[in-house]
């Protein structure tokens, strides 16, 4: 009978860990969905950008690189910016690539 008690036991708490496991996984997602579209600007891979703003970019500031990019809904892009002396800088445009302030 202790046998069954002890068993009983040891899957009841094998099967809490288990929850807590999926829980803490379905709160993480949430926080990278959030994380991502942060600022009404969700992350779009960076050949998905116009030429007209790279090309923007290698005129505005000569050897700078683009990290990360990021869009709204008004076709805004958000630039992650690495210059050519290493500072960083964050950096508006829009599809036509004409710069604004945000």
């Amino acid at each position: 009978m202790k046998k069954v008690f002890l068993v009983a036991a040891l899957s009841l708490g094998t099967m809490t860990a288990f929850a807590q496991e999926e829980e803490a996984k379905e709160v993480a997602a949430v926080a990278t969905e959030m994380v991502e579209e942060q600022d009404g600007f969700a992350e779009v891979a960076l050949e998905e950008l116009p030429e007209a703003i790279t090309a923007a970019l290698e005129v505005a500031h000569p050897g700078a690189t683009i990290s990360k990019a990021y869009v709204n809904e008004a076709a805004q892009y958000k630039l992650e910016v690495t210059k050519e002396d290493g500072s960083t800088a964050e950096l508006y445009a829009d599809a036509e690539g004409n710069w604004i302030e945000m």
